[in-house]
C-alpha cells in the first residue's frame, strides 16, 4: 500500500502537492472558524438582533456604495477607518452587539476581528452581506443615514 502511494506521488507530483495544500488550508480555515470570537449570521439572526438587542449595523462599504443604499440606521466605517481606531462614532456600542455588513458577507472577517481587538464584546458578519439583504427585499435607506 505505502509502495503505491510513493509511486502515485512520483508520477504525479504536482497533482499530490496540490492535494496536500488542500487538506493543509481545509484544516486551517476549519481551525480558525472554530475558535474565531466572530459568527456568522443569517438575515433572520440579524432581524433578530437590531430588533430585540438594538444591534448596529456598521456597513463597511464606500462612502458612495452606502448612499445607494444601506440598512437603516447603518454607520458607515471603512475597513481602514476601523483599523486605525477611527471609530469614535460607534464608541458608544461596545456593549451592544455590532453586525458588519459588507458587499457579500466574505469582506467582514477583518473589520469584525479588528472590532473585537478594540473592545467591542459581540461581534457578528451578516452572512452574504448587503446583497443577500437586499435580493430579498429587505428594506434599505438611501443617502447619509
Amino acid at each position: 500500500m505505502l509502495q503505491e502511494v510513493m509511486q502515485f506521488f512520483s508520477r504525479h507530483t504536482l497533482l499530490s502537492f496540490i492535494w496536500i495544500a488542500l487538506l493543509v488550508a481545509v484544516i486551517v480555515l476549519t481551525f480558525k472558524g472554530l475558535f474565531s470570537k466572530t459568527k456568522n449570521i443569517s438575515r433572520t439572526e440579524a432581524i433578530s438582533l437590531i430588533n430585540k438587542e438594538n444591534a448596529v449595523c456598521v456597513d463597511i462599504r464606500s462612502r458612495d456604495e452606502f448612499r445607494k443604499g444601506h440598512i437603516i440606521d447603518s454607520i458607515n466605517l471603512t475597513p481602514s477607518e476601523i483599523k486605525s481606531n477611527n471609530i469614535a462614532e460607534l464608541e458608544k456600542y461596545k456593549s451592544q452587539p455590532v453586525i458588519v455588513v459588507s458587499p457579500s458577507g466574505i469582506e467582514g472577517a477583518k473589520p469584525a476581528e479588528s472590532l473585537i481587538k478594540l473592545g467591542f464584546e459581540k461581534v457578528f458578519i451578516l452572512k452574504d452581506g448587503l446583497s443577500g439583504w437586499s435580493g430579498e427585499n429587505l428594506p434599505l435607506a438611501k443617502g447619509k443615514k
